[in-house]
């Protein structure tokens, strides 16, 4: 079909020239000889001899560094909760005056408060006999750590036990730690069992009643007690047993 087509498309069809000859750039494989090998038995020697004489000192990596720093907090917070209960005698300490059932601790306390602004806000509730904001020696603290002015809690020492709302747990609860050392009630939604009640008269509340708030009902100061299913009594009370919708068991 190509013959009769015109001059024009013919010269599209064309074959191409055939390529030039070039002298090959190697030997032939059949012509070609190599570097016989050879084993490496003869340089063993030499390197016995390299560990003979290099010193090589490991260094840590980032991940023995991480374990490392790790396994050391962890012997420091079982070192600390195992031997500082035993060194903690918060009775004993000489910084410490006042009735304990007339101290009260005032605890994350702001680093721009003092002694003025402590005895502003709880002088109210009645005559104040001495307040102590706890100071850091910072002798184990780093050298360019910046320091703090205290330690965040003050001691709040009444007059009078009646004014008071708590008490310091260190010198009137048998066996009380503070949360540093495993104990305390302080955190975050932590459910723990109730502190037994101090050695004196009145309770935490003082001599008016029993409870940390100072009610007769204990901790809730006279709240009710009722369930999910229309409990009686006081404040509360869960859901209304009978209809739809929600309601106060009082109600």
């Amino acid at each position: 079909m190509t013959d009769k087509l015109p001059p024009n498309l013919l010269a599209l069809f064309a074959a191409r020239p055939p390529l030039r000859w070039v002298e090959a750039p190697d030997y032939a494989p059949q012509n070609r000889k190599t570097a016989p090998i050879s084993g490496v038995a003869q340089f063993l020697p030499e390197l016995q001899k390299y560990k003979e004489t290099d010193v090589y000192n490991p260094t840590e990596s980032w991940l023995q560094s991480r374990d490392r720093k790790k396994r050391e907090k962890q012997e420091k917070l079982e070192k600390l909760i195992t031997e500082a209960p035993e060194h903690y005698r918060p009775d004993k300490d000489t910084n410490i005056r006042g009735d304990a059932f007339k101290t009260l601790i005032v605890a994350r306390l702001s680093y721009d408060a003092d002694e003025k602004d402590l005895e502003k806000e709880f002088g109210r509730f009645g005559p104040i006999e001495r307040i102590r904001v706890v100071t850091d020696t910072h002798a184990d603290e780093k050298p360019n750590k910046k320091k703090k002015p205290h330690r965040g809690y003050a001691f709040v020492v009444f007059e009078r036990e009646k004014d008071m709302r708590d008490v310091e747990r260190g010198r009137t609860v048998k066996g009380w730690r503070p949360r540093r050392l495993g104990g305390g009630l302080g955190g975050r939604g932590y459910t723990r069992a109730m502190a037994s009640r101090p050695m004196g008269p009145g309770g935490f509340g003082g001599a008016g009643g029993g409870g940390y708030r100072g009610g007769p009902r204990g901790f809730d100061g006279g709240r009710g007690r009722g369930g999910h299913r229309g409990g009686s009594g006081g404040r509360g009370g869960g859901f209304r047993s009978g209809g739809g919708g929600f309601s106060r068991g009082g109600d």
